[in-house]
């Protein structure tokens, strides 16, 4: 398929700021560089929503979180809820990185979202920020009611290497007696830290995301490469992926991580395990997060609010 005119232009833009690579800056430098491009690619937050800011206990110290709710819902309504993993290879992002992507989530599935500030590497390194995730889910199976959270009705979802936390974290989650998550959303997720495939080949460099980017970021996260085979890294790697939550998995059709993501679906499939792999052809990775510049990111945004509402809304009726 090719290459979406408006991905194209995106591309072109990138080119004529001539900005230092990500793997040529230090981490901080890197986070601030990523940190200046989110407002005109996002957008502002859409009204209708409120958000609140707390901490929660999590294995490292006080780990933010972020809590959106449709202002619509009556303030004593157990919603649903969406534990959210944002994006950056472990090293990057934040609460802000992916406000709007979390707000609109919350406002077209009519549910809660809660947004977990993991630990960033090199600062905490593999598997702290798998981790922190888990604490964070586990605290809002416990604790969902005091926000206005009904813990029956979970999901988990990220994008990036926050699709790889939430599918590593649905794999705790069954495993340890953790919540019955009703869906995980794993947007263009790392699925294996150690297998390099065709689509890292084919878009090596020139589509945004390249593959010594890549690199970069597994050697701030995970130097020791003897760990990377992990399933808490390398989900596709599990013993078995039979008995997790439905799942929509979704690709970029221009990106390094694209035949992971559809290898892990197919594999999810191949057990039994309902899964949906929806592949944007014309999409960069990191689509999801850019709804001022992308229509991919519109339409992306609004089949995973559907799939949000299918699971938790209208399943639970």
């Amino acid at each position: 398929m090719a290459l979406d005119p408006e991905s194209q232009r995106l591309l072109d833009l990138a080119a004529a700021a001539n900005r230092p690579a990500w793997n040529s800056l230090s981490p901080e430098a890197a986070r601030q560089q990523y940190l200046s491009l989110r407002p005109p690619s996002q957008g502002p937050r859409p009204a209708g929503v409120s958000v609140v800011d707390r901490t929660i206990p999590g294995p490292g110290g006080p780990l933010p979180l972020r809590v959106y709710r449709p202002a619509s819902a009556a303030t004593d309504a157990k919603l649903p809820a969406l534990v959210f993993a944002h994006g950056g290879g472990w090293v990057f992002g934040n609460l802000d990185s992916h406000d709007v992507l979390c707000a609109q989530l919350a406002l077209d599935a009519g549910v809660s979202v809660c947004a977990i500030d993991y630990r960033l590497a090199p600062e905490a390194r593999f598997p702290g920020a798998f981790d922190d995730v888990v604490a964070g889910l586990q605290w809002v199976q416990a604790n969902g009611a005091s926000i206005g959270i009904d813990a029956t009705r979970l999901a988990i979802g990220g994008d990036s290497a926050g699709g790889n936390l939430a599918a590593a974290a649905s794999i705790w989650a069954r495993d340890n007696g953790g919540p019955r998550l009703r869906l995980q959303i794993l947007a263009y997720p790392v699925t294996d830290a150690v297998a390099r495939t065709d689509s890292y080949r084919r878009f090596y460099d020139g589509y945004g995301l390249n593959a010594e980017t890549m690199e970069w970021f597994f050697d701030h996260y995970t130097p020791d490469k003897a760990a990377r085979g992990d399933w808490r890294l390398s989900p596709l790697r599990a013993a078995s992926l039979a008995g997790l939550p439905p799942a929509l998995v979704i690709t970029a059709g221009y990106d390094p991580l694209r035949d992971e993501g559809r290898a892990y679906a197919w594999r999810l499939q191949q057990e039994g395990t309902l899964a949906d792999l929806v592949e944007f052809g014309g999409m960069l990775h990191g689509f999801l997060s850019a709804p001022m510049l992308l229509h991919g990111a519109r339409r992306g945004t609004a089949i995973c609010a559907a799939a949000l509402r299918e699971a938790l809304v209208l399943r639970a009726q």
